[in-house]
């Protein structure tokens, strides 16, 4: 992926590297030295910059990711709207799906089903902001603030359930199904 001197050394490549390896194998299957394999980061950097071992790796890079999802929808919502944004969404998924073979998926849900405490806790607080992103977006639309939280909440889960269907299917299907529905769903609200 990089060489360890991208854009931040090797710490951050070692991030980066730590958010692709969870998105295709899962927390549980990432270790150290396939991350350090994959950054190019010196063998000796993994201790020094993540003291606390996997479980820092792991917390970091689920944060990393979950903010870079988060300013992505809320870059996305700002010039399309909800249900424009749910379209992007899947259709970025969808390409990253095709051409890794339906093995990376998010790497958020990948912390959130993984062993370590606080990298779980991470994921669960980042889809908590997946999740106001949206209702703030509808609520803006008119959407009563009650109704507009659920919302984002069947939004983001039904995204991300649809996410690891595809993954288990092999299929966009999934993706498809889910982003038709809500955008009927969507749609009648005025999102």
């Amino acid at each position: 992926m990089t060489d360890g001197k991208a854009r931040g050394g090797p710490r951050a490549a070692m991030t980066a590297s730590a958010i692709a390896l969870m998105r295709q194998r899962g927390v549980a299957a990432t270790s150290f030295r396939d991350v350090l394999e994959h950054s190019g980061a010196p063998r000796g950097s993994i201790y020094h910059h993540f003291p606390g071992g996997k479980a820092q790796l792991v917390e970091e890079a689920t944060e990393a990711a979950a903010r870079r999802i988060e300013r992505a929808l809320a870059e996305r919502i700002a010039g399309t709207g909800v249900a424009g944004t749910v379209r992007a969404v899947v259709g970025l998924w969808s390409g990253e799906l095709e051409a890794t073979g339906y093995v990376a998926g998010c790497p958020v849900v990948a912390a959130g089903l993984g062993n370590e405490d606080a990298a779980r806790a991470r994921a669960g607080a980042a889809f908590e902001r997946f999740v106001e992103v949206i209702a703030q977006a509808l609520a803006a639309d008119g959407v009563p603030e009650r109704r507009a939280r659920s919302l984002g909440t069947l939004v983001i889960g039904a995204l991300e359930g649809a996410l690891v269907m595809a993954q288990a299917q092999r299929s966009p299907a999934p993706l498809d199904a889910v982003i038709e529905e809500l955008e009927d769903l969507l749609g009648s609200l005025g999102a």
